[in-house]
């Protein structure tokens, strides 16, 4: 295919050498990773690497199988190669992910491509962070250029800026038609998908409609979360379609470190959905192991409620406090459908923060603050000193919703009921984020979640906000019924409710 190549000959006065190079790599993407990335070099980040893990290996060794089995000759399209592949826990996937964007747009001139994530943070900080990560070690990076601006993410080749190129789009359904057809016909218009799972059927459905030219290639990658939709359909009904592979973390080394899998293990089981996802690779028995949809979270972000609408309503405040390091604590303030982000803090002592949650308590006069007694303790017994009352709350404490394991997994679920009803939610990305991403599992007959810090070593951030909405919850799904009235000396909780009441 070096006739493919030739386009290449003003980038670089060492032409005839990348260009010779780059012929040889056409269907040879592991040679590529080895040659385009400085491995084993001193002064790199690459110094104590020798290549890709295995399994990384062995899928770019079959994606250079199926491109050399097609053989496009550069006018004919061919049949789209189609790899969706399931994964545990850290075993470099998004590093595989920047490898194919770079092979297919150093090695196909005039390649169109798009790369795409379950949400827009996942793609901007993970994938498309991932990409600049590599594109500083690329040895053709004077040959490209990598943008990250919000709203404009995209690399291409500085010389064809509009047609040899890929860019990043989010998923959402409203943006489908930037999945229609790419228009590579004499060159590779390819798609990216990161943790295919989330990502809504709609966009798969015009994707796909967009592979009939050239030489068209998809990637599919992720966690299985889900176990309904067109990702799922591509290990199931359309497997005959797809190139699959599943990897367990457990089989790569360095993915995920003995201890804890065998603390999962134990702690929720080797045969529960969240084990199943997150360590093995696999589907989940149960629909998803998400626990609120995502375009529930969607709708709700943003959407204005004024507080005035529900003045016969109590005011409640939730306080999650940090827990080391980069943690942090929020405080959120909800009125019947309306919630608001008080405040964040990071670095704060205790002694500090119950002074910011008093301030808090008297700028909005609220009827009740909660706060997560685990590492709220301090906090707590500091407000009793200055008079006040705070509810305290225990995460692992006993549910009084008979479906619910514990009182945390109670709060969260009243939050998917909440949203149900219509409740609305700041535009804040870390509080989206963290009801979007966090699990759930059935521990017998009952809704557990996945634990606060096994969601930080899985998305590397506590969900400090999600916790935050949830604990305004912690008196039960609606308002209790009281006189909207501030009183900061409560003796007692009303427990009979009343969703407006």
């Amino acid at each position: 295919m070096s006739n493919l190549l030739q386009s290449t000959h003003h980038i670089n006065a060492n032409m005839d050498s990348i260009a010779q190079d780059l012929a040889r790599f056409y269907d040879d993407p592991l040679g590529f990773v080895m040659w385009a990335y400085p491995w084993g070099q001193e002064g790199t980040p690459l110094a104590e690497a020798e290549g890709p893990r295995n399994w990384q290996a062995d899928q770019l060794r079959r994606i250079g199988f199926e491109v050399a089995k097609r053989g496009f000759n550069g006018k004919d399209p061919v049949d789209p190669l189609k790899f969706a592949t399931t994964s545990g826990h850290g075993i470099g996937k998004s590093a595989l992910t920047a490898w194919i964007g770079h092979w297919v747009i150093s090695t196909r001139p005039f390649s169109r491509g798009v790369v795409t994530a379950n949400t827009s943070d996942q793609l901007r900080t993970k994938t498309w962070a991932e990409l600049a990560k590599w594109h500083g070690m690329f040895l053709l990076k004077d040959m490209f250029v990598y943008h990250a601006s919000r709203g404009n993410m995209c690399y291409y080749q500085k010389d064809h800026p509009q047609n040899w190129r890929f860019d990043a789009q989010t998923c959402k359904e409203e943006n489908s038609e930037a999945f229609a057809g790419l228009h590579a016909a004499t060159s590779t218009p390819w798609f990216l998908f990161d943790e295919g799972s989330g990502i809504p059927d709609k966009i798969y459905e015009v994707a796909q409609g967009g592979l009939t030219d050239g030489e068209p290639m998809w990637f599919l990658f992720g966690n299985p979360t889900r176990n309904t939709g067109f990702f799922r359909e591509c290990f199931r009904n359309q497997s005959h379609r797809w190139i699959t592979n599943s990897v367990d973390s457990r089989t790569v080394p360095g993915a995920i470190n003995t201890t804890l899998a065998e603390q999962w293990a134990e702690d929720y089981g080797e045969d529960s959905d969240f084990f199943k996802v997150r360590v093995k690779g696999e589907f989940p028995s149960a629909a998803s192991s998400q626990l609120i949809p995502t375009d529930s979270i969607e709708r709700a972000a943003g959407k204005h409620l004024p507080t005035s609408d529900y003045g016969h309503a109590p005011k409640v405040l939730g306080v999650d406090v940090a827990r080391y390091g980069d943690d942090k604590s929020t405080i959120y303030l909800r009125q019947g459908l309306a919630m608001k982000k008080i405040e964040e803090y990071r670095s704060l002592s205790l002694m500090d923060l119950a002074d910011r949650v008093m301030q808090a308590e008297d700028e909005t006069r609220c009827n009740y603050v909660f706060i997560d007694v685990g590492m709220g303790a301090g906090v707590i017994d500091r407000l009793r000193q200055l008079g006040r009352s705070p509810v305290e709350v225990n995460f692992g404490g006993k549910s009084s919703d008979k479906q619910c394991y514990n009182k945390r997994a109670e709060m969260w679920w009243m939050v998917k009921k909440w949203l149900d009803l219509g409740g609305a939610i700041p535009q804040d990305k870390d509080l989206v984020a963290d009801l979007i991403s966090q699990e759930y599992f059935f521990r017998g007959e009952k809704i557990q979640l996945v634990a606060k810090d096994d969601m930080k070593k899985i998305h590397g951030r506590s969900p400090d906000d999600g916790d935050g909405v949830a604990l305004t919850f912690a008196g039960g799904l609606h308002a209790p019924k009281t006189e909207n009235i501030w009183v900061p000396q409560r003796k007692k909780i009303i427990t009979e409710y009343d969703i407006f009441a």
